[in-house]
């Protein structure tokens, strides 16, 4: 398996019309009376010769696929130029152009172009983000000396923010892809060419891309339809020209259209643009037809800084649900390669219960590859930051009928994802399952790092609940060794900064907790949120309490009421009946189920009936081996750790 087939194929994920699942989409948008007007506006400087009845066709070449070099020779020996749209994070990779193949190209009168700098759906990212992807991009080519005026939608995925975000980075259009009619079935109502003056600059319409389903005939037929119906821009798409198989996989990319099609094609072409007078077709770059000045660059936000401590996965139980309609849990993408058939969907119940969701992920028809769930692979908004020569630990919960094992990769300085290893094979499991896996040293060149579960053969991945953790910033307690029954759970509260331990290195398992104590660990659950402004709450609370910020945010919330002497007693153990109070209107008091299990020893006359019936059956707690709770039992410190760490799972935190 060769760093090529991991990279292009995780990357790059490739649909019909270059949309993601669930993103398809027919649009048009007529011209109008106004584009002139709206093109004065956005600074755009009117192409010398667009007549009316010509058919300009434009070819366009996305994602710096290194086999578009020689297909640019072809034309240009013809006298035609292309316009290539470039993913800036995917130039100077084996099998894609270099910094010296673009400038070759633009010295060539090619028109070099923009694409993102990770090939994002730009729809599904938020604000910083996305324009990270897009202006970022920009700025790096540019930094090439090449000359970057227009843009393509990667995935032809695009809404108002993203459009905006492209004018904003200084483009002068951008490019959709399925607006026009073609051989596709579902697009014969479409028109038959974008307006040469297009009403919406910021999303042209194209036919879908080209593939190998496509003859020679169908790519003709896109130029002669236009011909006989007025004229008008045809931008064709292509990706991979040539055989489309890698030589180390023998996996070939199905967005591939041969040689001989694209030499007759191109042949055809240029002599429809020498021969035919009565219906005039001309090959013109983008740049040609759009016009317009070449903006200063404007570079995107800065990235956010390094996260040291804490969980560095984003969305780690995989509960918050994608941006404008994407399949896939935020900050969470689909990956894969080879030849086989991958289907990615979200399951209930998840990992902590029927509450809860996981991502399942099914292979079928596996001759070669993989397909993996990933942390997305961006320019910072999701990705786990990470620093050169630190090794991270892993965590995932897991069920399968195949193996599965950790896939990793990095990402440059300059923005490229880079495939990094493979982790310790896990075996088929049927219950849940929690894998552990500790990374190699991070590269010198890495400043973010993604891992994920994938599946190696044909089968079915059920995964949620992830942890990763800079391993320098892991604290282990003295009295807590891997073999004690709550130690995962221990763990977890250390490794998200919930509990410090005591100083002389211990954490004290079987110490009863008190309120004061407890009141820290709901807090720094909760995020350490703000506490308001007020006055003291508790009189036996003084401000110099060394929790007096985390009661004081308790009783705001209406996590505690306290004592009917108006006290809250801080240095009280808190009984386990208690606990399950403090959890339940920490969760906002919701309606307990008729059919919430119940224990022998508490009955309907126990104050905090509802709220133990509740947290059983939430799965926060599960009672003794002899079925009972003892509700009015002090409650320990690695109790206290096993029950927030459960209440986590149902409940984690959005982003």
């Amino acid at each position: 398996m060769t760093l090529l087939q991991r990279y292009t194929a995780v990357s790059e994920p490739r649909h019909r019309a270059e949309r993601p699942p669930g993103r398809r989409k027919a649009r048009w948008l007529a011209a109008s009376t106004t584009v002139a007007l709206a093109a004065s506006l956005l600074g755009l400087t009117a192409p010398a010769a667009n007549a009316v009845g010509e058919t300009v066709v434009t070819l366009t070449f996305d994602d710096a696929n290194v086999d578009q070099v020689a297909a640019a020779a072809k034309i240009n020996s013809l006298g035609m130029h292309g316009t290539f749209f470039l993913p800036s994070g995917y130039m100077n990779r084996p099998n894609y152009m270099t910094t010296a193949d673009a400038q070759a190209l633009q010295a060539a009168g090619n028109e070099i172009a923009g694409h993102s700098v990770t090939h994002a759906d730009l729809a599904a990212v938020g604000p910083d983000e996305l324009k990270r992807q897009v202006c970022n991009d920009r700025v790096t080519l540019a930094g090439y000396g090449l000359d970057i005026q227009n843009f393509a939608y990667p995935f032809a995925s695009a809404n108002d923010p993203a459009k905006a975000a492209v004018a904003e980075c200084g483009y002068n259009s951008a490019r959709g892809l399925g607006d026009i009619r073609s051989k596709v079935a579902g697009s014969e109502t479409f028109p038959f060419a974008e307006s040469l003056t297009p009403a919406d600059p910021y999303y042209t319409g194209a036919p879908d891309q080209l593939d190998e389903s496509w003859t020679l005939a169908d790519i003709q037929s896109l130029v002669t339809q236009a011909q006989a119906n007025g004229g008008g821009w045809v931008q064709l798409t292509f990706h991979h020209i040539g055989t489309g198989i890698d030589p180390a996989s023998g996996v070939k990319d199905p967005l591939t259209v041969s040689t001989d099609v694209y030499n007759q094609f191109v042949d055809w072409l240029a002599n429809q643009v020498s021969t035919n007078t009565t219906n005039p077709v001309l090959v013109k770059t983008v740049k040609e037809v759009i016009g317009g000045t070449t903006k200063p660059v404007v570079a995107g936000p800065a990235a956010p800084a390094p996260q040291t401590t804490g969980n560095l996965y984003k969305n780690p139980s995989l509960e918050t649900p994608g941006l404008n309609g994407s399949l896939l849990p935020r900050c969470w993408q689909a990956g894969g390669f080879g030849t086989n058939t991958r289907t990615f969907s979200t399951v209930t119940p998840g990992h902590a219960g029927t509450t809860t969701a996981a991502e399942q992920l099914v292979v079928s028809g596996l001759v070669s590859g993989d397909g993996k769930l990933l942390p997305t692979l961006d320019t910072g908004e999701c990705a786990p930051s990470a620093a050169p020569g630190h090794t991270y630990l892993a965590k995932a919960w897991y069920k399968s009928t195949a193996i599965t094992q950790f896939d990793l990769h990095y990402r440059t300085s300059q923005g490229a994802w880079v495939y990094w290893t493979s982790g310790t094979q896990y075996v088929a499991a049927a219950d849940w399952t929690q894998v552990t896996y500790t990374t190699p040293p991070v590269p010198a060149d890495a400043t973010a790092i993604s891992l994920g579960l994938n599946l190696i053969a044909n089968g079915t991945l059920v995964t949620d609940d992830y942890e990763l953790y800079d391993t320098a910033g892991i604290k282990t307690f003295t009295d807590v060794p891997a073999t004690f029954p709550l130690y995962n759970e221990i763990s977890w509260m250390s490794n998200n900064l919930i509990t410090t331990g005591y100083p002389d290195g211990t954490f004290k398992p079987g110490t009863t907790l008190d309120r004061g104590m407890m009141a820290a660990f709901l807090y720094r659950l909760a995020g350490r949120p703000a506490v308001p402004a007020g006055p003291q709450r508790f009189p036996d609370v003084a401000p110099t309490h060394v929790f007096y910020n985390e009661i004081q945010w308790m009783a705001s919330t209406g996590i505690t009421q306290g004592f009917d002497d108006g006290g809250y007693h801080p240095f009280e153990q808190v009984n386990r009946d208690q606990m399950a109070a403090f959890l339940y209107r920490m969760n906002g008091s919701p309606a307990v189920s008729a059919t919430a299990p119940a224990f022998p020893d508490v009955t309907s006359s126990l104050k905090f009936y509802n709220e133990v019936r509740w947290l059983a059956d939430m799965k926060i707690t599960l009672g003794y081996p002899d079925g009972t709770f003892k509700p009015g039992a002090s409650i320990n410190r690695d109790q206290v750790a096993a029950f927030i760490y459960r209440y986590n799972l149902n409940f984690p935190k959005g982003m």
